[in-house]
């Protein structure tokens, strides 16, 4: 933002009566820090109360209840988030529901009385109507000023443990770039900011928590944010911005299938500047939404092992910044019906980043093949300031020097060891060994018995076609689509990687390969397309598809 608009913006706010007169106390912003560290750690209530149906499981979730609240206070959590969606609610006078109204009232009332701290916004509005504001300055605005004016009516004597939040995700259509959009998403906060204010009680000092657009944390983003909370001049108010990683990494494109230095550097790089922009000025940071863009579709888009060190780095720079995080959950993480976690080694990841750091290692995957002798394998470990202790298979701690040595961060792990744990016919995990580090939770090590992949021939359609394949053990990790001219051959056609799940996905019970309907739909008709599936052991594998119409043949090369 250009310093001439954050000048102007300032001097409109302060005009205009919606910044705080006098300097910010210095005790406040202490206090808003104060809240937001005691609100670590935090967890969304997703794809519920923000749900775009007639019901709050419209999207597939149970209806909400105060003992699945009570479940979640109980993994640890101080916070919770809950995203609304308001306006499928809303009469043509804007006039919110009042039973729907009443319900929300209802499931923060429970939260409370669980002892959590607790966060409502506006959500998916941001992009069904709010982001035509250029378009529809007033109409939207109107709305938008309705639905806050109600919300913080009905909350105002509610306790100071609920925070409010502008909007989720703000985005605009149709701007003329981002003075625009900065000068658009300010008149919003600003404006949500005086009608909360203005209704008194509770609400005079209750913290309020504003975004950046698109909740977004690059640099000018972050500067406009500045920009406004300086304008404000409000002591009761919390930054937030949203973490979804490095994104080839978080959807599994573009060879992003590793956790690798470019994913670790753009994290890094994050918390670096939520420090110097935001927090090194006394303003504090709710991460309030964390996770990977591909869990959307499936949590087994990005391979186990690399998730685990995503988010074993991303808890500790966000426990040494400061930064209070609130874990996205739409479902997929949480049975919020069996009340247990679909995936608890990733849990236990998660919630021991919220104290200390766990070692892990540059994979969690060992492929010894059944086709040639077995050697002794060396693989690294992170140890992420721990130390590493020894090696443990099942009840039994295997010995340091017949069975494994370590020298440094190199962890070699005998052929006499190998050999024992891979006795056994077939394909598969023959062994999962555990990583003792001097704290943190142990890292798993799968060892599993393997040999080349192969692939057959196939025909089907553009609708349902899939390659037979024997996976022999292994995993596939990505695909390569080219033309015979090098070019790329479907979405996403800047790059020669495909994406997972959504261009091509393995069945491993079925044996199979699928490649989707939103593949094909960008392959051109008649021309030969190579694939290469890349496997985790780092096999490889060619076949050729060809379109013609909506039929599709494949051989392997």
């Amino acid at each position: 933002m250009s310093r001439l608009l954050g000048r102007l913006l300032a001097f409109v706010l302060i005009t205009a009566g919606l910044a705080w007169p006098g300097p910010a106390s210095a005790v406040a912003q202490n206090n808003a820090a104060a809240i937001t560290r005691a609100m670590q750690p935090g967890w969304n209530l997703g794809n519920t109360l923000d749900a775009t149906g007639d019901d709050e499981t419209s999207w597939g979730n149970p209806r909400i209840t105060r003992e699945l609240l009570a479940n979640i206070h109980q993994q640890g959590f101080k916070s919770i988030r809950i995203p609304v969606t308001w306006g499928q609610h809303q009469d043509s006078a804007h006039t919110i529901d009042p039973a729907y109204l009443n319900r929300v009232r209802e499931v923060v009332g429970w939260a409370l009385d669980e002892g959590f701290y607790v966060l409502i916004n506006i959500h998916h509005d941001s992009w069904q109507w709010i982001n035509t504001m250029p378009t529809d300055h007033d109409n939207v605005l109107a709305r938008y000023n309705a639905i806050w004016t109600q919300v913080a009516t009905a909350f105002r004597d509610t306790s100071p443990k609920l925070l409010l939040e502008s909007v989720n995700e703000p985005q605009f259509a149709g701007s003329s770039g981002d003075d625009q959009n900065y000068a658009l998403l300010a008149e919003l906060n600003a404006s949500f900011h005086r009608i909360v204010r203005g209704t008194g009680g509770g609400n005079s000092t209750r913290f309020l928590v504003l975004p950046t657009l698109h909740t977004n944390a690059d640099q000018g983003r972050l500067d406009a944010l500045n920009a406004e909370f300086t304008a404000l001049n409000d002591p009761f108010l919390i930054a937030t911005v949203h973490y979804y990683g490095y994104w080839p990494f978080s959807v599994n494109v573009a060879g992003g299938y590793r956790f690798d230095a470019t994913a670790r550097a753009e994290m890094l790089g994050t918390f670096q500047r939520l420090t110097d922009s935001l927090i090194s000025k006394g303003i504090p940071v709710i991460l309030g939404e964390y996770g990977l863009l591909g869990f959307d579709r499936h949590t087994g888009t990005i391979e186990q092992g690399e998730k685990l060190k995503f988010f074993e780095l991303f808890g500790h720079l966000a426990r040494t910044a400061g930064v209070t995080t609130m874990l996205w959950d739409n479902g997929q993480h949480f049975d919020r019906t069996a009340a247990v976690w679909r995936d608890a080694e990733l849990f236990a990841h998660v919630s021991t980043s919220w104290r200390t750091r766990s070692g892990t290692a540059e994979s969690d995957l060992l492929f010894v093949p059944r086709s040639v002798p077995v050697t002794a394998r060396t693989i690294t470990l992170n140890p992420n300031g721990t130390g590493f202790t020894h090696v443990r298979l099942g009840d039994t701690t295997l010995r340091r020097g017949p069975d494994y040595q370590v020298s440094g961060d190199r962890l070699t792990l005998s052929a006499g060891l190998l050999q024992k744990l891979t006795t056994t016919g077939g394909y598969g995990v023959k062994a999962s060994l555990s990583l003792r580090f001097s704290r943190g939770v142990p890292w798993r090590l799968d060892v599993i018995s393997s040999d080349r992949p192969a692939v057959q021939p196939s025909a089907g359609t553009t609708v349902a076609y899939t390659v037979p394949t024997a996976f022999n053990g292994d995993r596939l990790a990505t695909m390569t689509a080219t033309y015979a001219d090098g070019s790329y051959a479907g979405p996403h056609s800047w790059t020669a990687y495909k994406e997972f799940d959504r261009a091509f996905s393995p069945d491993y019970p079925a044996g199979t390969i699928k490649l989707t309907p939103e593949f094909f739909a960008e392959v051109t008709d008649g021309a030969p397309v190579t694939l290469t599936f890349v496997f985790w052991s780092g096999e490889t594998v060619a076949y050729q598809v060809t379109r013609t119409g909506t039929t599709v043949t494949g051989t392997p090369l």
